[in-house]
């Protein structure tokens, strides 16, 4: 048994925070005109019924990302989270290098993943997600970047 690979962390970043919005157009200007934030990328997500932008502090193209979500569709994750919760936080993501293992490795810890294998993300990365029962009614996303992200 490796021990240094054993021990070596899950977790290589925090990447970013999301937050469930109703109107992804008003959400963007309130964070760009209020905190000075840079949209850094926007997609409809059709798989999860989900409009969203990445937003970042301006120079800090590496750093740590808001991710605004709004509901492209009633019947979306993100709309039954807002008739229930209403706006706010809504999940928080770290950067992983590779979300399959990560997953194996957190079953194996005794955690439920919300999806038998991982999911297409934000500019094609992979996805999945820890449920917020394991993770101190946290809803935490595991993200490997897609290449050359």
């Amino acid at each position: 048994m490796n021990l240094r690979a054993e021990l070596a962390p899950l977790v290589t970043a925090v990447d970013h925070v999301g937050i469930a919005v109703p109107d992804l157009d008003a959400a963007i200007a309130f964070h760009r005109e209020t905190f000075g934030l840079e949209v850094s990328h926007e997609e409809v997500n059709e798989e999860q019924g989900v409009r969203e932008a990445m937003l970042r502090a301006p120079g800090d193209p590496a750093g740590t990302a808001i991710q605004l979500l709004a509901p492209s569709r009633p019947d979306s994750t993100i709309a039954k989270f807002l008739d229930r919760s209403g706006p706010g936080l809504q999940q928080l993501a770290f950067r992983v290098t590779d979300v399959a293992a990560a997953c194996e490795t957190l079953r194996a810890k005794g955690l439920r993943v919300l999806f038998d294998e991982p999911k297409r993300g934000t500019s094609n990365s992979r996805v999945n997600f820890v449920h917020p029962k394991d993770a101190g009614g946290v809803l935490v996303e595991l993200v490997q970047p897609a290449e050359g992200h």
